[in-house]
């Protein structure tokens, strides 16, 4: 493995004194709802995805990257917090309604003001975790929320600037105005850009489109590409959807170079929870969004920093959506804080000597406001090329503990943790310390 990380702390010739390089400006890119296997660089037959491609191959890429949720409202909060879902406290999409309103169908309490005020109640945990943004402002950062973000206002997340607006009442459950960035253009992230620019800030730019998302409906010179590649019109519907957003990925990456900036910006890809799309309908199938498998939980990770960063398709080595804060942190010259448990992906000591990564698999609907165990459906953990899961007793007490070779079965066939006994003890046991030294 070979990986080329820029200096930044350089020493001032004339003073004799330590300085710092301007550090790089960041662009985080998240897909929403895609899974690992959807990307023509990673052999997907049918699916066009060539702006992604390039910046694969102009990156360091991780094929066996992870989230360590597969729902998307904690899995988003593990990427600006630096934090487990269970570290954070945000443990699902909604909170529980509150007791005088439990009698009402999901429908009328989310109309009701007294849930309205419950998932307001429930954004302290945003405001009391540590923020990538909030933290940049350190080193003269501006930064910029676009996309999905279910913490209220882009101000709650540490962002100087943002399109979300978070009013509960005007359809602000995760995102709102934000979700129009890639469906609408790109103009609002374009904007910040040059007004960073034109300061002469770094910046930080949050990406999180609405796509390839349902509503899947693509613009139909790119549904037309897929409507003869399958009798199913959703899963054509699905793939275009994946096309339509890398051509956002590309819109955005080549602003960015055409600005001159590439060489002084980290571009960060991964995406929030994996999809495999229903033959029948927009909706998806089983083993992937929500689950513990790799289909809702593995994505490619990619980091770019021209001149700084060698590209290389990393096969080999398991990176981590929990590294993303500590990583970009890491690059502008800033520690991590006490509780982050990820690690700087441009480390390549770092990389090497991990031979483990830890996940959680949730409820949708939060089932406490405060303690996240009731939401707990799965831990899991995987260690070279074994991944153990095992179930919550609470939630889930007739699910098997499973235990699979990922290398030589990706798509998780064979349960043999029955043959493995020891093994699987030793990993339980490694999940167990985890989960007891990050307070849970």
């Amino acid at each position: 493995m070979r990986m080329l990380f820029c200096v930044l702390a350089v020493i001032g010739v004339a003073s004799g004194t330590r300085t710092q390089a301007a550090p790089p400006n960041i662009v985080m890119i998240i897909s929403d709802d895609q899974s690992w296997t959807d990307y023509s660089f990673l052999g997907h037959p049918q699916i066009r995805t060539p702006n992604i491609d390039r910046l694969a191959a102009e990156s360091l890429t991780f094929t066996r990257g992870y989230v360590p949720d597969s729902l998307c409202r904690p899995s988003l909060a593990t990427l600006v917090t630096g934090l487990f879902p269970h570290q954070h406290g945000i443990v699902g999409n909604d909170p529980p309604p509150p007791p005088a309103i439990a009698g009402q169908t999901k429908g009328q309490a989310r109309r009701d003001p007294r849930y309205l005020q419950r998932r307001n109640e429930y954004l302290r945990h945003i405001d009391n975790a540590p923020r990538a943004a909030e933290l940049l402002k350190a080193k003269g950062y501006l930064s910029h929320q676009s996309g999905k973000w279910w913490e209220g206002h882009y101000t709650r997340g540490g962002f100087t600037h943002g399109m979300t607006h978070g009013d509960r009442t005007r359809g602000g459950r995760h995102g709102d105005l934000g979700l129009k960035i890639g469906r609408e253009g790109m103009q609002p992230v374009f904007d910040f850009i040059d007004m960073a620019t034109d300061k002469e800030k770094p910046f930080f730019v949050y990406y999180a489109p609405f796509l390839p998302h349902t509503p899947h409906n693509p613009p139909e010179r790119l549904l037309a590409k897929y409507r003869d590649k399958t009798p199913h019109l959703p899963l054509a519907r699905y793939w275009a959807m994946c096309e339509w957003f890398d051509e956002t990925v590309g819109q955005l990456v080549d602003f960015v170079d055409e600005k001159g900036l590439g060489e002084n910006t980290l571009v960060m890809y991964v995406t929030d929870n994996g999809w495999i799309n229903d033959t029948k309908a927009s909706r998806y199938a089983p083993r992937s969004k929500r689950s513990q498998y790799e289909g809702g939980t593995r994505t490619p990770i990619m980091l770019r920093w021209k001149g700084n960063i060698e590209p290389e398709m990393n096969e080999t080595h398991l990176a981590s959506s929990i590294d993303f804060v500590p990583t970009m942190l890491a690059a502008a010259g800033l520690e991590p804080t006490l509780e982050m448990q990820g690690i700087n992906l441009l480390d390549e000591t770092a990389v090497t000597q991990r031979d483990h990564i830890f996940g959680e698999i949730l409820e949708h609907d939060i089932q406490h406001m405060t303690d996240p165990v009731p939401s707990l459906r799965f831990r899991w953990v995987i260690e070279n090329q074994w991944k153990l899961i095992v179930p919550h007793a609470g939630r889930e007490p007739k699910a098997p503990v499973e235990l699979f070779d990922v290398l030589a079965d990706p798509h998780e066939k064979k349960n043999l943790a029955a043959d493995h006994k020891a093994l699987v003890d030793r990993l339980t046991s490694k999940i167990d310390q985890w989960w007891d030294i990050s307070g849970s």
